[in-house]
C-alpha cells in the first residue's frame, strides 16, 4: 500500500512537479483557501472554456503545488473517503498544458447525446487505470507521469510507461470500463446534484433545510430505475418536478400502467405535468 508521503518522496527523487486535481463540490473551503495564496496562473478551472463551462461553479480545478505542507491538502488527505480528487506529478512545469489536455478527455459522444466524462472522480480514475493497457494509460494520463489517488479503502499509485502528448482516440478506451455499482451509483447522485445546483438552486436549499438532500436525491433516483426511466432527461424530469414538492406523495396518476413501457409511461406523465402548467395538451 502506498501513501501520500512515500509518493511524494518518490516524486521528489525524480524531480517531478507536484499537481492537485480537486473536485469543487463538497471542497468548496479547500478549493477557496487554495485559490487564495496563489497566482491565477497556478491554478485552473477545467469547465471553464467547455460545453460545462454553465458547471464551473462546481466544477473540477487543477492546482500547481510545492508541497503537501497546507492545512487545506493535509484536510483533503485526512478524509479520502470524501472522494475529492488526486494528485499528480509531471516533469514539466506547464500547467496550461495540462489544463488543455484534460479538457479534451471532458466531453464523450456528439449532440444531443454528450456527456462529462468525471476523470477528476479517484474512483472512476483508479477504476480506469485497473483496465487500461501501457499503451492506454498513456492516452488517458498525457503529460503526467504519476497519480496517487483513493481506491477501495487504501491508497494507490500509478505510473504513465510514456508520458507525453496525446490526440484523443476515436474510441477511447477508458470509456469503455465496465463500472461497479457502487461506483455507478455514487456518480450518479453526483450528477444528480449537480443538475439541481445548476437549475433548481433555490428549490435544493429549500430542501436541504429539511431533510438529508442526497438521500431524497438517492430515492428519487430508486424511483426512476424501478420505472425504467434511465435517460437523463426522464431522469432529470422526475428530479425537477418531484422537488416543486419534495414532501408530497406521488400523484396516482402517475403510477404505470399494466403493460405500459418505459417509454409510454414516461411520455403520458410528461404530457399530463405539461398540460397541467399550460404548455401542451393532451
Amino acid at each position: 500500500m502506498s501513501t501520500p508521503e512515500q509518493w511524494l518522496q518518490t516524486q521528489a527523487e525524480l524531480g517531478q512537479r507536484l499537481y492537485l486535481v480537486l473536485d469543487s463540490d463538497g471542497q468548496l473551503d479547500e478549493r477557496n483557501a487554495l485559490i487564495n495564496e496563489r497566482e491565477g496562473s497556478q491554478y485552473s478551472n477545467l469547465y471553464i472554456g467547455t460545453p460545462a463551462s454553465s458547471l464551473a461553479a462546481v466544477g473540477p480545478y487543477l492546482f500547481q503545488l510545492d508541497t503537501l505542507d497546507h492545512p487545506a491538502i493535509q484536510a483533503l488527505l485526512r478524509t479520502p473517503e470524501r472522494h475529492w480528487g488526486w494528485l499528480a506529478s509531471s516533469a514539466g512545469g506547464d500547467l496550461d498544458q495540462l489544463a488543455r489536455h484534460w479538457r479534451a478527455r471532458l466531453v464523450t459522444g456528439e449532440r444531443p447525446n454528450q456527456a462529462l466524462y468525471r476523470f477528476h472522480d479517484n474512483r472512476v480514475l483508479g477504476r480506469a487505470l485497473a483496465h487500461l493497457s501501457p499503451e492506454q494509460r498513456s492516452e488517458l494520463l498525457g503529460p503526467i507521469a504519476s497519480v496517487c489517488y483513493w481506491q477501495d479503502g487504501q491508497w494507490a499509485a500509478a505510473y504513465n510507461p510514456a508520458p507525453g502528448e496525446y490526440a484523443v482516440p476515436p474510441d477511447p478506451a477508458w470509456l469503455a470500463v465496465p463500472s461497479v455499482p457502487e461506483t455507478a451509483a455514487g456518480i450518479q447522485i453526483d450528477n444528480a446534484r449537480r443538475y439541481l445546483m445548476v437549475e433548481q438552486m433555490e428549490q435544493l436549499a429549500e430542501l436541504a433545510r429539511q431533510q438529508d438532500a442526497d438521500t431524497w436525491i438517492q430515492a428519487q433516483l430508486e424511483l426512476a430505475r424501478t420505472w425504467g426511466w434511465q435517460a437523463p432527461e426522464q431522469v432529470r424530469f422526475l428530479l425537477a418536478q418531484r422537488l416543486q414538492a419534495p414532501g408530497d406523495a406521488l400523484p396516482k396518476s402517475w403510477s404505470p400502467q399494466l403493460d405500459e413501457t418505459p417509454q409510454a409511461h414516461f411520455q403520458r406523465v410528461y404530457q399530463q405535468v405539461q398540460f397541467w402548467q399550460g404548455d401542451a395538451t393532451v
